[in-house]
C-alpha cells in the first residue's frame, strides 16, 4: 500500500504500519510530540540524573560536563513547563532549590533503564559519537568565548 500524506508537517501515512515492519503508526503523532518533549542535547541526561532522586541545580550542573548554567536553566524550565520536572524552592538563606521528577516522568524509568542496558551492550558504536560530541562541545565553547569577547 502506498503511503499518502497531505503535505503538512506531521501528517501520517495512510498505511497503519510504517517503514519498520510491525510498527504501528496510528499513534505516530503522539509519539512525535512525546519525542519533542523528551529529546534535546541535555534533557535525557537531566532526566536520567533525576531518576536517582532530587538534586540541586549545582549538583546537576557538575554532573553534566559541558552544559552551561544558562542551558541547564533553559532545559529545566522546559521540562518543568511540560510537567516532567518539579522545582521546589525552600525559604532559606541562601535559597535552596531542588529538582525532582514528577509522577509522569517517573513512569519513564523503565525506558531509561532499557536505554542504559542497550548502551552497555552496544557501547562500541557509541564511542565515535562521544568523541564527536566532545569536539562539538569544544567548538561551541570557543564560539561562545569569541562572541562574548566581541561584546
Amino acid at each position: 500500500m502506498e503511503n499518502q500524506t497531505n503535505g503538512t508537517a506531521g501528517s501520517l501515512p495512510s498505511s497503519e504500519f510504517g517503514p519498520v515492519s510491525g510498527v504501528c503508526t496510528k499513534g505516530a503523532g503522539i509519539f512525535q510530540t512525546a519525542m519533542r518533549v523528551l529529546t534535546g542535547k541535555w534533557k535525557g541526561e537531566i532526566l536520567w540524573l533525576l531518576v536517582g532522586g532530587k538534586q540541586r541545580f549545582g549538583e546537576l550542573r557538575r554532573s553534566i560536563p559541558g552544559i552551561t548554567q544558562h542551558m541547564l536553566t533553559v532545559q529545566l524550565r522546559d521540562l518543568e513547563r511540560h510537567g516532567l520536572v518539579r522545582r521546589t524552592i525552600y525559604a532559606e538563606v541562601p535559597p535552596r532549590v531542588e529538582y525532582e521528577l514528577t509522577e509522569s516522568a517517573r513512569a519513564l524509568r523503565p525506558v531509561f533503564t532499557e536505554i542504559h542496558r542497550w548502551a552497555e551492550q552496544h557501547g562500541g558504536i557509541l564511542n565515535g559519537i562521544a568523541a564527536d560530541a566532545e569536539s562539538e562541545d569544544t567548538a561551541m565553547r570557543r564560539a561562545e568565548r569569541a562572541h562574548s569577547s566581541r561584546a
